[in-house]
């Protein structure tokens, strides 16, 4: 991916990307040092390679499939995330509403069908209890899943999801 950085004086704190065709323009604050600026590019290359990952995938059909073939509940709206930084994905049980972090679509299939279902079961126990997690093993792969976010919650890129992505500049957005 070709990236542009594009300095501005009037632009303070916020950093913001956009593609543009084949170019990610990246802008930043004139007053940024050149290490930065990299660790920022770096940042956006990322969520934009995410958000690309995550236009693949149908979200609703996939829930719909999934609370079927696990007697869940479907939620009434289901959608990815790209302001989670601690978690895989999230739940409001009062509005049905599901919100997947971005950083999940570029994961196998099997991960995230298990952080979905996860969130599925979350319409029908809020709380981590024993029945909650007897509905979220009803996904045959759900040990092997959860294996793999906790090794994932250890590499390089959850250093970005626990604070890269917003604790150098607030207004950071893609």
């Amino acid at each position: 991916m070709q990236v542009e950085v594009v300095r501005s004086a009037r632009r303070r704190k916020t950093i913001s990307a956009q593609q543009m065709g084949e170019v990610l323009r990246v802008s930043i604050p004139a007053t940024m040092t050149k290490a930065e600026e990299e660790r920022w590019v770096g940042v956006m290359v990322r969520r934009m390679q995410r958000r690309s990952a995550a236009e693949q995938v149908d979200l609703a059909e996939r829930a719909r499939l999934l609370a079927a073939r696990h007697g869940l509940p479907v939620p009434d709206a289901i959608r990815w995330v790209d302001n989670q930084q601690s978690r895989w994905g999230s739940c409001t049980p009062v509005d049905r509403t599901v919100r997947i972090s971005s950083r999940v679509a570029r994961f196998p299939s099997w991960v995230l069908d298990y952080v979905i279902v996860h969130e599925l079961a979350h319409l029908v126990v809020a709380a981590h209890d024993a029945r909650f997690w007897s509905l979220v093993d009803r996904y045959p792969k759900a040990e092997r899943a959860k294996g793999f976010l906790i090794a994932k919650g250890l590499d390089g890129e959850a250093g970005e999801a626990a604070g890269e992505e917003g604790a150098g500049a607030p207004g950071a957005s893609a």
